[in-house]
């Protein structure tokens, strides 16, 4: 299914986020080390500094020919690969951003994180439009809907919430989990929403109505993220536990865990995040170990 293909070293320090490019082969990480990297799947190689940033990294996403950069001071940034410079940091909120999010329909840029507010921007020219508080504590993870009819945000509060992306008005409120929600995924087709959470448990919500059809003790601590294939049936889920583990995403059946303890190669600290390649081919992880691994599906 999945096997260790290379460990890319350099991060001189934890590595929070992760972004493929609209270049095939090439990728992006961030963290603690004040700057943003590209990398090269095709070579298996550092490629580049993108660009220096003023404080750690904690979300990317690439979008439109941008790269969006949130960071702990509560900025973000625009690169624009066209310019190949940032053009323009936004003082977005008093506290970081841990998450970033396009609503493509409607070209939309949401940030969050750890002030509980959620902050709407144009991507035309990243006024912002609107401003709302989700928690009044930390939100850590949005998801949007495949249709872009609502949003989930997870809290740090332990709840979720759904609003309407017609008008980011209230919908409804999850409550299932005993800690804070990490991670948060859609199903592709939509058909599901998924949720982690520090209490270590993966939570499979039935839609329209977000009933929980299934809670699975899925890792033995805190779910950090939730990533489904690009086009195979299959979705990955990485945790506090040092591990990543791969489900199928019919009947939620374990199909490898990639561990130290299991495999012997693995990462040896907190894995924070995980990215699928664009064709599928590659998952990328990467953590407080402060190395990039990158792991083949195999036939």
């Amino acid at each position: 299914m999945l096997k260790h293909l290379k460990t890319l070293p350099g991060h001189q320090n934890p590595v929070y986020a992760l972004a493929n490019s609209d270049d095939e082969g090439i990728f992006y990480s961030a963290g603690n080390d004040k700057g943003v990297v590209e990398w090269s799947l095709n070579d298996m190689a550092f490629v580049k500094i993108k660009t220096p940033v003023q404080s750690s990294v904690y979300a990317l996403l690439n979008y439109n020919n941008q790269l969006f950069i949130g960071e702990r001071s509560g900025a973000f940034s625009v690169f624009d690969f066209a310019e190949q410079k940032v053009i323009t940091r936004i003082n977005a909120h008093t506290k970081p951003i841990f998450n970033i999010q396009v609503v493509k329909g409607k070209n939309e840029l949401l940030t969050t994180g750890e002030d509980g507010s959620v902050a709407v921007w144009s991507l035309k020219d990243f006024t912002e439009i609107y401003r709302f508080q989700v928690a009044y504590d930390t939100v850590r993870a949005i998801a949007i809907s495949p249709d872009e009819t609502e949003v989930v945000f997870g809290c740090k509060d332990h709840l979720i919430k759904i609003y309407n992306l017609a008008d980011y008005s209230l919908k409804q409120t999850l409550e299932s989990h005993s800690l804070p929600v990490t991670s948060l995924a859609y199903h592709p087709s939509g058909k599901y929403l998924l949720s982690g959470s520090r209490d270590a448990q993966l939570n499979i919500w039935d839609l329209p109505n977000y009933a929980v059809r299934e809670t699975i003790a899925a890792h033995m601590f805190t779910i950090y993220d939730i990533a489904f294939h690009p086009t195979l049936p299959y979705f990955a889920t990485c945790s506090q536990d040092k591990s990543i583990k791969l489900w199928d995403a019919e009947n939620f059946k374990l199909y490898k865990i990639l561990s130290i303890e299991k495999g012997g190669i693995g990462h040896s600290h907190s894995i924070n995040k995980i990215l699928w390649s664009n064709d599928g081919k590659y998952l990328i992880s990467t953590g407080d170990d402060r190395q990039v691994m990158v792991w083949e599906m195999e036939d």
